[in-house]
Formats: C-alpha cells, sequence, structure tokens
C-alpha cells in the first residue's frame, strides 16, 4: 500500500491515492487540477521515505471535486451570575479533493500515470508550497 503524508491548507493529512479528503479552502476552481509538492513522508511496499522537511521530488496530483462547508460548531459563553451569555456558530470552508496519483521524481507510485505531472524545473521550485492550477474548460461544463 502506498500513502503520503502532506502539508495543505495549514494540516497534515495522510492521503492515499483513489480516495478524496476534505480540506480547508483551496483558490482552485470546481474539476481544476492541484499539485502539491509540500510531501513530508512517503511509503511504498515496506519502503518508507522521510523528509528533512519535504521529500525530494515528490508530488501528489489530484483533482478538486466540489466546494462546500463543514458542520455547524456552536460556540456558547456564559459567565454565571452576570447575565452574560454569547452564542455564536462557524462552519468552516472545505475543498474535496480527489487524490489521483503519488509521484517520486516523475514516476508513479500510486494512481494514474496519465493523471501525474512532471516535477517542477529546479530553478522554479520556490521552498513555499506550489500549487498547480489547470482548469478544464467551461464549454465541457455546459454539454453536460
Amino acid at each position: 500500500m502506498t500513502y503520503a503524508i502532506i502539508e495543505a491548507g495549514g494540516t497534515q493529512l495522510r492521503v492515499e491515492a483513489g480516495r478524496f479528503y476534505d480540506l480547508n479552502r483551496l483558490h482552485v476552481e470546481e474539476d481544476g487540477n492541484v499539485t502539491i509538492d509540500q510531501v513530508l513522508f512517503v511509503s511504498h511496499d515496506g519502503e518508507s521515505l522521510v523528509g528533512q522537511p519535504l521529500v525530494e521530488g515528490a508530488m501528489v496530483s489530484g483533482t478538486v471535486m466540489r466546494h462546500l462547508r463543514g458542520r455547524k460548531i456552536i460556540v456558547y459563553k456564559m459567565k454565571p451570575k452576570k447575565k452574560t451569555r454569547k452564542k455564536r456558530g462557524h462552519r468552516q470552508e472545505l475543498t474535496r479533493l480527489m487524490v489521483d496519483s503519488i509521484s517520486l521524481k516523475g514516476k508513479v507510485l500510486a494512481g494514474n500515470a496519465d493523471e501525474a505531472k512532471e516535477p517542477p524545473a529546479d530553478d522554479a521550485v520556490n521552498e513555499s508550497a506550489t500549487v498547480e492550477v489547470v482548469a478544464s474548460s467551461p464549454a465541457a461544463t455546459e454539454e453536460e
């Protein structure tokens, strides 16, 4: 079983190819492709690669399925004997991401080889996370 631990949306997640995950909102359109290069750990066939802090050349490719809002959380604050009460609600903005493939140095470890992207050139890599957005054509969605 191949899996990776990534950092996306301010959280760390254990992801596998072919599954979907709810992340904090990503600024990508629905049906857009996302490439996450903030990979902290990769496990493939019992072999483990641990990054310090990131695994070199590892990438996770995915597709944004839809944007949604999480369950409502009620925040209730009360001070006894003071007649002070505050009731607030919050719903987190989320993005549902389908993980298409996990790749290492251009070789696809899990998922579809067609979905995997080539790793960026060394001069184009920043120290921060690189999120690559490829939007689908609006005409394709209108035909359905």
